[in-house]
């Protein structure tokens, strides 16, 4: 069974990504990335895959995995309707390496990232402690999380884990068969973000049908092809307001909406304000 390769947005203004999935189950969907990934799964129960280690899981599943290691869990709807949640932190292997190497205070996660490349499993006190901050970090600024990041690692380095794999994989060298196709339809969509995109062009790129492209594309992002390229305008558009003093509507023109109205809806719908307030309040954090 080949597994899928999972293009990472970082979340805006981080080297990293953060994310909660609420989820009435959890679907199979085997794949990897060139990320190493905390993942934290509440609610739930089911069975998960970690390389060659397949094994139950419950709530408060915590485990950390190496880049390149294909992984999935899959689960049914609770019998009481209730959602499951994922916390999810996936940072850029390079990123992190580099910290690494440059701060000798992270001297203690050498051993630690070494042996995530088997994927390792915590216990349900450290999940319950790991919980507390993926909860902070929902709300905290990109240096806050960044500092709750770490902190996380270094709860993960002096508490004791199991090891999952039984070996390594490097999927770097046995890609998914489309995986040109995938990389070609990103790097598309990075160079030309700002003109108008659209499936049927996206699917032109990928020497595929229109609506096989919607499904190649939504397993390996986990997005529709408008969510991705609307989160991809959005953190360039933060990026502008954060680093210019450009107007609103200029801003909202270079990065390729074709009105202001859209740009306001598109970035209250995934920022859960507008960039006037996103700006606002920016400035007034600078200020404090």
């Amino acid at each position: 069974m080949r597994a899928m390769c999972e293009k990472i947005i970082p979340s805006t203004n981080c080297s990293w990504r953060y994310c909660l999935y609420q989820l009435n189950e959890i679907p199979f969907n085997w794949h990897y990335h060139p990320e190493y990934e905390v993942c934290l799964t509440l609610n739930s129960k089911g069975v998960c895959h970690i390389g060659d280690y397949i094994a139950p899981f419950s709530d408060y599943d915590l485990v950390l995995l190496g880049p390149e290691l294909p992984h999935t869990w899959q689960s049914k709807p609770n019998l009481d309707g209730s959602m499951q949640k994922v916390y999810v932190a996936q940072i850029p292997a390079l990123w992190l390496e580099q910290q690494l190497r440059l701060n000798k205070e992270f001297e203690s996660l050498h051993s630690l990232l070494h042996k995530a490349k088997c994927g390792l499993k915590f216990s349900a006190q450290l999940a319950r402690a790991t919980e507390q901050i993926f909860i902070k970090m929902a709300d905290a600024n990109p240096l806050e999380r960044y500092v709750l990041l770490f902190n996380m690692l270094n709860l993960m380095a002096t508490s004791e884990y199991n090891t999952l794999s039984s070996m390594e994989f490097n999927y770097a060298n046995q890609q998914d068969p489309a995986k040109d196709k995938f990389d070609k339809v990103i790097n598309f969509i990075y160079e030309n973000y700002t003109e108008q995109l659209n499936a049927d062009l996206l699917a032109e790129q990928a020497h595929m049908s229109t609506n096989h492209f919607h499904r190649f594309f939504k397993k390996r992002t986990e997005k529709t092809v408008t969510e991705f390229i609307n989160q991809l305008r959005i953190a360039k558009a933060c990026k502008l307001l954060i680093n210019s003093k450009a107007p609103i509507t200029v801003i909202s023109d270079q990065c390729g909406f074709n009105n202001l109205s859209n740009f306001n809806r598109r970035f209250l719908a995934i920022k859960a304000c507008t960039p006037s307030q996103f700006r606002s309040r920016i400035q007034h954090k600078a200020l404090l």
